[in-house]
């Protein structure tokens, strides 16, 4: 850390430092943790739109609030790099989102300022008030404050939240922090609803009356009052909130701490649920930022100077883009298409999919378990809808999926992208429960490409049948097999034989059978070992004549899986022999029953032995063993 650049930042190592500084101290500390935030994550990668508009609140939160007596809880989690850095984390940005390093969202183990670990969306308000009432139930005098985005704030676990604490006397106060942004642009009525609040000429009046009116003596409950008579349009969100029971406050311009730090001290002495409307902008005080807040919501590194640059070599296709292209392709051929998105347009790959075809595009919202059920609704019609979602994502939705989709034997395709490990994102972003969770549901499927073509082939071929199935690939490129152009699929329930041992038929030791693209490590290891290397594809339906076949020629079977060993494809196939009566020897390999944490994906598969080398020794093991 520069000590000319970061004179005052660097003196404070924990939040009790700022509640020494004077108000242009504090303005100033704002200024050095901005072009810090922009500075760690230009060298690191991460989330960087979303922390720059949160800096300001983020210092008068701390500064006002006896942290972390005071519980602050964060929504989704990747605006708290500011609050990391004030929190005695300062020296270990440097290490974000890095295998042993700091984590990009709040986290429990990390520090006694993570008061609750948080990555999906829209789980603040119910873990704050969780928070509040407990606190009372100990005889604690402790405030609990959910800081929420306007994009979280749309999805129904939140409104459960605001209905229940709307009737509690919990000393919670939920902030609204209205950038007008999620990760894709946020959707739906309620969205509308707020966003009529800042537009044109009743901002700027709701904004210079906030900031004459709540330095003013009077109580803040009659202050909102006055706001409603004396800012048209005020009593809108007024009345839907104080309808939940909340005293509303706001909206005030959240990176105007002159506003923010008199009405949080306002706040902190008032009892019961309180809710402020603070209004920031994604990218604050970095002007490529503002300008393109998508771009930089999450960048890799970059020169802050130029900004985000293009690479000259074109990289690799991503397994997003094989299913956005698929996706595009699919729906000129078939008018029944449509694509539904929870929220995650950008990240899905589903953008050209909306450009060309905005009436067959439904984004709806961070609601994953209506997204599921919208979707069975449409195929009940004839419709053949293609659920677009996260693996992590479709877990917040598994009810749905087995009462509304599965139950009624729908023909819904969920297209699982980030299945696996995820890397930097870490355990509450990798996808390694699918093929467990599904697979155990009656009339679902679940297919498992090994690269870029067998994806756009299995999509295909998904899209074909009658009942709901799942298809699943990870984040990021393949090992570069190209797609054909075609729409054609492959055998339904039907693997291959990629490898055969050249051994007699008496003396061949072992088979590999892979699971999706983990076939490629598999078929290395298999040309070192001399083993036969299966590519399964399916994990339901399970190619049971092929398993049996290699049973039969085979002493000793490896599974071969980049998701949980219990309950997965693995333990499929001794389902399989089981019920086959076939005894045989089976050694798992896969993702054991613990959390992952962040790191780079080949690192975190390195460390579980899912790597050439690790599933060559693992197997050479298990040969000796017997």
């Amino acid at each position: 850390m520069s000590t000319n650049a970061y004179s005052l930042l660097q003196t404070i190592n924990d939040p009790a430092g700022l509640r020494s500084l004077s108000r242009a101290q504090l303005k100033a500390l704002a200024g050095e943790l901005r072009a810090y935030v922009l500075d760690s994550v230009s060298k690191t990668g991460g989330h960087l739109s979303s922390n720059l508009g949160t800096v300001e609140l983020t210092v008068a939160l701390h500064a006002v609030f006896d942290t972390p007596h005071d519980r602050i809880v964060w929504d989704v989690g990747h605006q708290t790099y500011p609050h990391k850095i004030l929190t005695g984390r300062r020296e270990r940005m440097a290490t974000l989102r890095q295998l042993g390093g700091l984590s990009g969202f709040p986290q429990r183990t990390e520090s006694v300022y993570d008061t609750f670990g948080t990555a999906h969306s829209s789980t603040s308000i119910s873990a704050a008030l969780g928070m509040a009432l407990a606190a009372k139930q100990k005889g604690e005098d402790r405030r609990a404050i959910a800081v929420i985005g306007d994009g979280a704030m749309t999805a129904g676990m939140a409104f459960e939240a605001l209905n229940n604490a709307g009737v509690s006397d919990a000393n919670l106060l939920v902030i609204l922090n209205d950038n007008d942004m999620s990760i894709s642009p946020p959707v739906g009525a309620l969205n509308r609803y707020l966003a009529q609040l800042m537009s044109g000429q009743f901002y700027a009046k709701a904004r210079d009356v906030g900031k004459s009116v709540l330095k003013q003596v009077p109580p803040l409950l009659e202050l909102a009052k006055r706001l409603e008579q004396q800012a048209k349009g005020m009593v809108v969100p007024a009345t839907m909130f104080e309808n939940f029971g909340f005293n509303y406050i706001g909206p005030i311009d959240g990176h105007d701490l002159d506003s923010l730090i008199p009405t949080l001290e306002n706040i902190r002495s008032l009892k019961g649920p309180q809710f402020l409307h603070v209004v920031t902008k994604k990218g604050q005080g970095y002007k490529l930022a503002e300008a393109d807040p998508v771009a930089y919501h999450g960048p890799g590194k970059f020169d802050p100077s130029v900004g985000l640059v293009k690479p000259v070599t074109p990289p690799k296709q991503t397994f997003t883009q094989v299913f956005g292209q698929w996706l595009c392709d699919m729906a000129a051929k078939d008018q029944r298409l449509v694509g539904i998105t929870p929220a995650m347009r950008e990240g899905s790959g589903m953008v050209e999919f909306h450009k060309r075809f905005p009436g067959r595009y439904y984004d709806v919202g961070i609601a994953e378990q209506h997204a599921v059920t919208f979707a069975g609704g449409m195929a009940c019609e004839g419709v053949k809808p293609v659920v677009a979602i996260y693996s992590t994502f479709l877990q917040r939705a598994y009810d749905q999926l087995i009462h509304d989709v599965a139950l009624q034997n729908l023909p819904v395709v969920f297209a699982l992208d980030r299945a696996g490990l995820v890397g930097a994102d870490g355990a509450t972003h990798a996808g390694a429960y699918d093929i467990a969770f599904v697979r155990c549901v009656p009339h679902m499927s679940m297919a498992c490409p090994a690269d870029e073509r067998e994806t756009r082939q299995l999509l295909s071929t998904a899209y074909e049948q009658d009942h709901p199935v799942c298809v699943r690939y990870p984040r990021g490129a393949g090992v570069g097999v190209a797609p054909l152009e075609s729409l054609e699929g492959l055998p339904f329930g039907k693997g291959e034989i990629r490898r055969e041992s050249t051994l007699d038929g008496s003396s061949k030791k072992v088979a590999i059978l892979a699971f999706g693209t983990l076939l490629y490590p598999a078929l290395a290891a298999g040309e070192a070992l001399d083993a036969t290397v299966a590519n399964m594809r399916w994990a339901k339906p399970l190619d049971e004549k092929l398993v049996l076949e290699l049973a039969a020629a085979h002493e000793l079977l490896v599974t071969l899986e980049d998701g949980c060993i219990m309950g997965g494809a693995g333990s499929a196939v001794l389902e399989c022999l089981q019920a086959h009566g076939v005894v045989k020897r089976v050694l798992q390999l896969g993702l054991p029953d613990e959390f992952i944490e962040h790191g780079d994906p080949a690192k975190l598969l390195a460390l579980q032995g899912l790597d050439v080398a690790g599933i060559e020794a693992s197997i050479r093991e298990a040969v000796t063993a017997h």
